[in-house]
């Protein structure tokens, strides 16, 4: 009983001394536990006896939420609405909120008394939500070049405060300026919830440049950070100002090609149908594309093209196709007799200026050869090459020249170790000829060019001999013999062959002698003519003349 009439005077006296109360804002998050602190300075919890929260209903009158008697773990919940199930308290006193929502805003204040004090601490709360993230919807399929279109609508739900929407193109901001661009905003709440949403129409108008634009919405909130939509692009749609005609086909058109004519329109979107003016043959086709196959030399010339509606936007190309003829008289395999002409014929008509090149197996010739006296080194396989660009043409006569076989030369000569004789036997004529020596010995043969070849054999005589060389082929043969002596008789013969020479050479003197002293004498006389001599001359000369006469006989 003494307790309670304590009890009873503390509460009087906290009624007495109290200072009075401020009232601070906390702020929560919506959907989770909202903590509201007790600040309570004044009392301590040594002396506290119990802790009361209390708040503020809708309709402005107080409602007590729980009592916490300090000697005891569990508060009391006196709530009878909502809070009934949500509200609890820590142990510091602060109060507890699960599953915070916008009902929650209000004034809460918690109450603690002590056996010599009583004190109250008020707190507003407001709970926050940030927005779903934005996104754009009711997007235009397109925009008008030069035309105020609405462009769609940006919206960001379930928020609080309400947040505030920025169109953004290429990351900058759009500004409202009443005539090419209008920003329209609105903020709705939800009925249930009280959560805001807010929307933001865009009205642009548009540019050629805008079609690759790209436009975003940015949510602002006091929760931060700002969040975009996804960007989006939009088509720009503007009239044809210009036409332009393609032509698609490998480089150069040659014929036989498929070629492929492309009309291109600047506008968007593009004509769906195209006039073609095919040499002036007028066609009209639903697509932009107008293919000529395999194409000749006659399909050279200029195409148009142009909209069917509109004959003013119109482009041209010229068609160029390419192509090379040759002819080449004779061709394939010639046969000739040497000495023959041969009349070659070459023809070419090309579309440029074509380039041509001679060539006999792997030489490149300046031009052809002359065949007007065909000889052996004229046979061959010649080559001509046409071409102008992207084109080549090849034709080619192989040309053969027979002719009977013929020995040239038949000559010998010593081997460098001088026991053996080599005879060698040039010879011409096609085909080939066959050699045939009369004697035996070692036999060698050269290259087989331009109709000759040499044909060698390597003998040892031991007596005089008449050595043949007959070649044959199936136009004929030829033969020729030479003498070839022993090694003995050759010796003997040297040394007549010397014999020889010196009496030759004697006699060779002796006449030069005679003939230098008959001219002496001549002069003698036509001096004695002259001086009354006689014509004999003096005894000296007489004597001199004897003398050489007498010598020459010996």
């Amino acid at each position: 009983m003494k307790s309670l009439i304590c009890l009873f005077g503390a509460f009087i006296a906290a009624a007495v001394f109290q200072t009075g109360s401020c009232v601070e804002t906390v702020i929560g998050l919506y959907g989770e536990t909202i903590e509201v602190p007790c600040k309570i300075g004044s009392i301590k919890q040594d002396g506290l006896i119990f802790t009361k929260w209390k708040y503020v209903k809708d309709d402005g009158s107080p409602g007590d939420l729980l009592v916490k008697q300090a000697q005891k773990d569990e508060a009391t919940v006196s709530a009878t609405d909502s809070y009934k199930t949500r509200v609890s308290i820590s142990a510091n006193s602060s109060l507890l909120i699960a599953q915070g929502s916008l009902v929650d805003q209000r004034v809460f204040t918690c109450m603690a008394v002590s056996l010599t004090n009583l004190d109250e601490h008020s707190v507003e709360l407001k709970v926050y939500k940030k927005p779903s993230h934005p996104v754009i919807k009711n997007k235009a399929k397109g925009l008008e070049n030069g035309k105020l279109t609405q462009l769609g609508e940006c919206v960001a739900e379930s928020a609080n405060p309400a947040a505030d929407l920025i169109w953004m193109k290429n990351n900058q901001p759009l500004v409202d300026d009443g005539k090419t661009i209008i920003i329209t905003s609105a903020i709705t709440k939800d009925p249930v919830t009280a959560l805001s949403s807010t929307s933001s129409r865009l009205q642009y108008t548009a540019s050629k440049e805008d079609k690759e634009s790209q436009f975003t919405c940015t949510a602002k909130h006091v929760l931060g950070p700002d969040q975009n939509s996804t960007s989006e692009t939009f088509p720009i749609h503007y009239p044809t100002e210009k036409v332009s005609l393609h032509v698609v086909s490998q480089s150069p058109i040659r014929e036989g090609d498929d070629v492929t004519l492309i009309c291109k329109a600047d506008g968007n979107p593009p004509p769906t149908s195209f006039k073609f003016n095919i040499k002036g043959k007028v066609t009209v086709m639903d697509k932009n594309n107008y293919t000529l196959t395999g194409v000749t030399r006659a399909d050279t010339g200029v195409y148009k093209c142009s909209l069917p509606d509109n004959d003013v936007l119109e482009s041209t190309q010229m068609v160029t196709v390419s192509f090379l003829d040759v002819s080449l008289t004779p061709t394939g395999k010639v046969l000739k007799k040497l000495g023959e002409k041969l009349e070659v014929s070459f023809e070419k008509n090309a579309s440029t200026e074509a380039k041509v090149t001679w060539k006999k197996g792997d030489l490149t010739l300046d031009k052809l050869p002359d065949f007007s006296n065909l000889t052996y080194s004229d046979a061959g396989l010649y080559v001509c090459d046409v071409s102008i660009e992207g084109i080549k043409r090849s034709l080619s006569f192989e040309l053969t020249v027979e002719g009977g076989p013929k020995i040239l030369r038949l000559t010998k000569h010593r081997s460098n170790d001088g026991k053996h004789k080599i005879l060698t036997c040039e010879a011409e004529g096609s085909p080939k000829p066959e050699v045939q020596w009369s004697v035996n010995g070692t036999t060698d043969e050269s290259a087989y060019l331009d109709g000759k070849t040499t044909y060698k054999i390597t003998v040892v005589p031991n007596r005089n001999l008449t050595v043949s060389c007959l070649v044959t082929s199936k136009l004929g043969q030829d033969t020729r013999d030479i003498s070839v002596f022993s090694q003995k008789n050759e010796g003997g013969m040297e040394q007549t062959k010397v014999i020889v020479g010196v009496l030759v050479g004697l006699f060779v003197a002796a006449a030069l002698v005679g003939l230098i002293y008959w001219l002496y004498i001549k002069k003698t006389r036509e001096g004695s003519w002259k001086t009354g001599e006689k014509e004999t001359g003096t005894s000296e000369e007489s004597k001199k003349l004897e003398e050489n006469n007498h010598k020459a006989d010996v």
